[in-house]
């Protein structure tokens, strides 16, 4: 199927669907929360995350398309994260992603994503502060294509196939009863994307070129929960804007490089199975508030996770 055979409306909604396959908020020992493993610990296991919408936004305007009907981007993610000092944890992560329409002739399209590595530091720890224990941490992070899948062709592309380096900082307070706040921000760098095609045209202009210069992106989230004797729960809020790149026109197709803001909510529990205590379940809920060229989507996340004691402890 050809790209310029498909409408333009069924483009404009398919692309975001990759875009937001992540989103939903995947605690426990992740690069965005203050949980770090002591030294020789294994975290690792298996999320799938099932994210759909029908509603979508076309720079400000929220729209519908009934050529496609609900849009569902579905990931399987492995995930793994590694002790190598009680200080430093490594982090890996590879997606399998694939994508459906209800309605319409789209096909979607199913195939690895890109591999994200991540080292996270702990800068600061006081055990005892005034409020609770106070530990700030670093993180830098890698993505790189593992596939050579064409990002020009959005609707059914797995992802933008752009390179990224991400600086992330967290504070994370957790209180002796248990109860903890978490806040983390990040800036990420993203490589040019380069086209199968001389030319393109973005944000009023047409450049021709066959390299896409990619914005920068700025997100932030902040959380509050409970974790206590392997359960952890909590409530989320996240932003995400894009530092660059322009809106969808009307009726009109969208573009790699296109401006992708969104705020939204969630939720998670992580609980250990009766007398398997190193096994544990993960469920997270995420809801899209608000955004620009996303769409309002819900995503679910489910995932088995296994935490290998390097030293018999439990984090």
């Amino acid at each position: 199927m050809q790209w310029h055979r498909v409408s333009a409306p069924v483009r404009i909604l398919s692309a975001f669907t990759v875009l937001l396959s992540l989103a939903a908020p995947l605690r426990a020992q992740t690069v965005d929360d203050g949980i770090m493993l002591a030294k020789h610990d294994l975290f690792t296991g298996n999320l799938y995350v099932h994210d759909s919408w029908t509603k979508y936004w076309e720079g400000a305007l929220e729209r519908e398309n009934g050529n496609i009907g609900t849009l569902t981007t579905q990931t399987n993610i492995w995930y793994a994260n590694y002790g190598v000092t009680d200080r430093l944890n490594v982090i890996g992560m590879v997606p399998l992603v694939w994508t459906r329409a209800s309605q319409g002739v789209l096909r979607g399209q199913k195939g690895l994503q890109d591999l994200t590595i991540a080292a996270k530091y702990n800068v600061l720890e006081k055990q005892r502060t005034p409020i609770g224990a106070l530990r700030v941490i670093g993180v830098l992070s890698a993505g790189l294509p593992m596939t050579d899948y064409t990002a020009d062709f959005y609707p059914l592309s797995l992802g933008s196939n752009s390179r990224k380096i991400s600086g992330r900082g967290t504070v994370f307070l957790n209180t002796a009863r248990g109860l903890y706040v978490n806040g983390s921000t990040s800036y990420s760098w993203r490589g040019n994307v380069t086209l199968d095609r001389p030319y393109f045209y973005t944000d009023d202009e047409l450049v021709f070129s066959n390299e896409v210069p990619m914005p920068d992106v700025f997100d932030y989230t902040s959380s509050v929960g409970y974790m206590n004797n392997g359960l952890m729960t909590g409530l989320t809020f996240a932003q995400q804007w894009t530092r660059g790149g322009g809106d969808i026109r009307r009726q009109d197709m969208p573009f790699v490089s296109n401006r992708m803001n969104f705020s939204k909510i969630g939720g998670m529990i992580m609980a250990p199975i009766p007398k398997l205590r190193d096994l544990k379940v993960h469920v997270a809920y995420a809801y899209t508030l608000n955004g620009r060229n996303v769409g309002r989507a819900t995503t679910v996340t489910t995932g088995i996770l296994y935490h290998f004691n390097g030293r018999g402890s439990t984090p």
